[in-house]
């Protein structure tokens, strides 16, 4: 797999969880994010995308790269579940 595959797959994830999102804004009852809701998400889910694209590109071990990848996913997960439902309290939680 060539590194221009790789990172359209690694760009394609968000741009598809972000469509699914907009179809369930459109047809699911209780879904109702606005347009800063999904400019946050984008901006959230292409952000890690980018990092991990970068890792992926670097010259380190697979061993770090999946190591590197995985603390900055568990990130994105802490900040949304945040964003979402306040677990830490935050003064930017959607709670």
């Amino acid at each position: 797999m060539t590194a221009q595959q790789k990172t359209k797959i690694i760009y394609a994830i968000p741009a598809l969880l972000l469509g699914a999102a907009f179809l369930g804004n459109l047809f699911i009852e209780g879904f109702n994010w606005s347009f800063v809701d999904f400019m946050g998400a984008g901006l959230l889910l292409f952000g890690t995308a980018f990092l991990i694209t970068m890792i992926v590109n670097s010259k380190r071990s697979l061993q770090n790269k999946i190591l590197i990848s995985g603390i900055i996913i568990l990130i994105l997960v802490l900040v949304w579940m945040e964003l979402a439902v306040g677990i830490f309290g935050s003064p930017f939680a959607g709670s």
